[in-house]
């Protein structure tokens, strides 16, 4: 899916990744993710926009985990969710190396430990700068010592940035990591008094709500776009159902008011699609048991359909799109 950066692997090729995983959240659900967006034509849509689709399946941990972990702090199902966020980071680490785009489908968010890993390995071998965009009502900079529930898919985003608690999830595994400065938190909402210190001190990217409203979807991303653009780096998405509004994406355990609307979503997809910087994509957190006759798992494949080129009508990125508008 990359476009318009002169560095980027034009791929036609996705690779679609099946991770159930539900060990991250308190609530369950998340397992039927995968499934869900299946069903709800992922795959045909992405066929239907030209791409050559690799279905990988959905991953199943093993049951027996080769290494317990241990932790200091709060961490519920540390094991299984680092059995999970190995196996992803293999998994997005081989996708990269072909050539390919994974897409991640999920289960909760505790899979982008893994994913994120895989890929940002990646791009430190071909001396690449990898920037995540973090599409989440909450920020998920928990880490053991600081979380109120221990619920690993509030950790996630604390992980990828390699703050301390998590050295045993990968023990000698090969993975990569992020610098917190290549985070940025879209659209944000709830953030726990502890992860607040830590994103203040690390200086992360935080875009939250009160920024959209008041600057609005486009003047932000366009800003976080020139940025990657300017640094030559490559972006991943995580795209949370949470980002959206409960009304319009009901089907998730974590529902926060607020979130963004229909349109502003798109808007993002397009923009983003649009720049040609982005590599890889998870969509997390898609709970069907919660959900009302499909509706959040038809919203995110739409919202992908986006993110991989569906237009309404057809632009040239060198034609003012506003040409042929008249004054009044």
């Amino acid at each position: 899916m990359h476009g318009s950066s002169d560095r980027s692997s034009r791929t036609n090729v996705l690779s679609v990744i099946g991770a159930p995983i539900e060990d991250g959240v308190g609530v369950p659900g998340t397992i039927m993710g995968p499934a869900a967006l299946r069903t709800a034509g992922l795959i045909r849509v992405l066929q239907d926009l030209g791409y050559v689709v690799h279905d990988r399946g959905d991953l199943k941990l093993p049951d027996q985990i080769a290494e317990p972990v241990s932790v200091s702090g709060r961490a519920r199902n540390l094991a299984r969710v680092a059995g999970w966020a190995r196996m992803l980071a293999r998994e997005t680490y081989a996708a990269m190396r072909a050539g390919d785009t994974p897409v991640v489908i999920g289960g909760d968010h505790s899979l982008s430990i893994g994913s994120v890993s895989g890929i940002a390995r990646h791009c430190a071998e071909i001396n690449r700068e990898l920037f995540v965009l973090w599409l989440d009502a909450h920020a998920d900079f928990n880490t053991p010592a600081t979380s109120p529930s221990g619920n690993m898919h509030g950790m996630s985003a604390a992980s990828v940035c390699g703050e301390p608690g998590f050295e045993e999830v990968f023990g000698s595994e090969p993975h990569g990591q992020i610098s917190p400065k290549n985070l940025y938190l879209f659209g944000v909402r709830a953030i726990d008094r502890g992860e607040r210190e830590l994103l203040l001190a690390r200086g992360v990217h935080i875009l939250d709500m009160r920024l959209l409203d008041e600057f609005g979807a486009a003047v932000l991303m366009r800003r976080i776009i020139d940025q990657v653009r300017e640094r030559d780096g490559l972006m991943h998405i995580s795209l949370d159902v949470d980002f959206l509004d409960p009304q319009l994406a009901p089907g998730v355990g974590t529902t926060v008011p607020g979130g963004a609307t229909f349109r502003e979503a798109h808007l993002v997809m397009e923009l983003l699609h649009d720049s040609g910087l982005v590599g890889s994509l998870d969509v997390v957190e898609l709970n069907p048991f919660l959900d009302e006759r499909g509706k959040s798992a038809l919203l995110l494949v739409d919202l992908v359909a986006s993110l991989f080129g569906r237009q309404i009508v057809t632009r040239s990125a060198s034609t003012d799109p506003l040409a042929n508008i008249t004054s009044v």
